[in-house]
């Protein structure tokens, strides 16, 4: 049999693995070759699209958070099998104050850099000063904008005061941009360029590249490392294959031992109804979106009238059913079903599909018909039916009669540039949590120094609403505004939330730790591999 390792929903938006009787839980002896994991993401350094795409200071994709992950340490870490987050780098961390605004971390005694150099507090606050300072173009620093000053005491303790209160702070100090990095390595003020990383973490890094792209990462065991992970192999070798039937072929093969992110709907449906026991297909609820992005001052979309009316047409239901089936479901918000604080907002407002009422909508605001766009996504990022998806959206516009629609592709470097440089009016993007709470939704597209880039700001939001669902320690308390939040968003449409999707790994027989290798953020967790005997 093909053995299907269900992960399930516990309350509160947390994801507690509940295991299949067969499934591997368990990491191995660590001995043996290298365990090979297959993925499509690509690796670029170039002036163009960015030279520094694995310094923390820069780094804001899942891709290369997969690779920051087991190199860089960060003081708190995710746990398996999720939760709110424990000390990593640290040995305790806490807020001092009732009001949430200042934060202490106690190191680890002993912690030390790959290379042997000890770490000290005025390290953690080079790192953390370092990537505020920069303020790289991805926008990745904005995790750490409560930030007010950092503070050291002696050479183990950390304290961070804060400019507002934020409950949501020990997860962001479990980000990578958080991570500590040798200030040997790293200047204060400068990114550094290419594919090397000198580091604390469960690993270090040996990449090989080609004409400016990694095509493959070597991650060995550090003999240095002290922190909370169990690390259940000596070495893992990731290699970046150019679409996903080719990662496929290798998986079918033997070459790659793990198949991760990502995978066609079709390879996943047929791994799950396989008869062959030599492949186990992994399935864990995900909270992965995908929406359509907006630059509300661009002419074809400014009025808001024109958002609203594709909001009113596009058929989410239809549209997963053709094109991931039961892989996803339809997504009416930007925090997706799962995490405290989810509602419905965009169905409250809009209901059903309908042409009458899009073509309403329009009307009134004087738009003339049809509204001529260029739906923009990705093909080499967001997997391989990102075409079809494209196709649908259009096809449902067009058919409406109130929408000219074409659709254009490009590649993944070019297009995140482009996007944040405000060169499309319409274009697709995926979001993989910064860590699971609703705040990981909502501040990153709605705040100050967002990482769209979007000329889109609501004061309210700004200024009132994020600042208040930070301070409710108990995040059910924040439920408030961040409906308030949701039902600002289905309102303006700075974007347009469409679908939230699963998250898979296929591993051949023999590998362990498969259920734990990715977190709710679809961060992979390497430390968790290994080879043992399956049951």
């Amino acid at each position: 049999m093909n053995r299907k390792t269900l992960v399930l929903a516990a309350a509160m938006g947390l994801l507690a693995p509940v295991l299949a009787a067969c499934g591997d839980t368990e990491g191995g002896s660590g001995d043996g070759d290298a365990i090979v994991v297959g993925t499509t993401d690509r690796f670029t350094a170039s002036k163009e699209d960015g030279p520094a795409p694995l310094d923390p200071a820069w780094a804001y994709d899942v891709g290369t958070w997969n690779i920051l992950r087991q190199t860089v340490q960060t003081l708190m870490v995710q746990p398996r099998g999720d939760g709110e987050p424990v000390p990593e780098a640290a040995e305790s961390c806490g807020f001092t104050d009732a009001g949430n605004e200042r934060y202490s971390c106690t190191l680890r005694d002993g912690l030390k850099f790959s290379n042997g150099d000890g770490i000290t507090a005025e390290d953690v606050k080079f790192s953390i000063e370092r990537a505020l300072e920069i303020k790289g173009d991805s926008g990745v620093f904005a995790l750490l904008s409560t930030i007010d000053t950092v503070e050291t005491q002696g050479d183990r303790e950390v304290i961070f005061h804060l400019k507002s209160a934020d409950a949501t702070f020990p997860y962001k100090l479990s980000t990578p941009v958080a991570g500590i990095v040798n200030p040997d390595d790293y200047e204060k003020n400068k990114l550094r360029e290419g594919f090397e990383i000198d580091a604390s973490g469960p690993y270090t890094l040996k990449s090989k590249v080609e004409d400016g792209t990694m095509v493959s990462a070597t991650f060995t065991k550090n003999p240095s490392y002290k922190g909370a992970l169990e690390v259940n192999n000596d070495k893992v070798e990731m290699v970046s294959y150019d679409s996903a039937e080719d990662m496929g072929d290798a998986l079918q093969k033997g070459d790659v031992d793990v198949m991760t992110r990502t995978m066609s709907p079709e390879q996943i449906q047929e791994l799950g109804t396989a008869t062959d026991d030599e492949i186990e297909l992994v399935e864990s609820p995900g909270l992965e979106i995908r929406y359509l992005a907006f630059n509300t001052e661009a002419p074809s979309v400014k009025d808001k009238a024109v958002r609203q009316a594709m909001a009113q047409l596009i058929n989410r239901s239809e549209l997963v059913g053709n094109v991931y089936g039961s892989q996803a479901q339809p997504l009416f918000s930007l925090v997706p079903a799962g995490v405290t604080g989810h509602s419905n907002a965009f169905f409250n407002v809009y209901g059903d599909p309908s042409v009458a009422k899009a073509r309403g909508l329009m009307e009134e605001a004087g738009v003339s018909l049809p509204v001529k766009l260029t739906l923009h996504y990705t093909h080499d990022h967001y997997g391989p039916a990102a075409k079809t998806e494209f196709e649908q959206l259009s096809k449902q516009l067009n058919d409406s009669g109130l929408f000219e629609t074409d659709i254009k592709s490009e590649t993944w470097n070019k297009y995140k540039t482009a996007a944040q440089n405000e060169k499309y009016d319409v274009y697709g993007m995926g979001w993989f949590p910064d860590f699971p709470d609703a705040d990981a939704f909502t501040a990153p597209f709605l705040d100050k120094d967002n990482f769209l880039s979007s000329p889109y700001a609501n004061t309210k939001i700004i200024k009132e609403l994020i600042p208040e669902s930070r301070r409710q320690a108990d995040r059910l308390s924040a439920s408030d505004s961040l409906t308030e939040i949701q039902n600002i968003v289905a309102n303006d449409v700075p974007v347009l939330p469409l679908w939230q999707g699963k998250q898979y790994v296929a591993a051949r027989d023999g590998i362990t730790g498969t259920a734990y290798a990715l977190n709710s953020s679809s961060t992979l967790q390497l430390w968790e591999l290994g080879r043992g005997v399956s049951g």
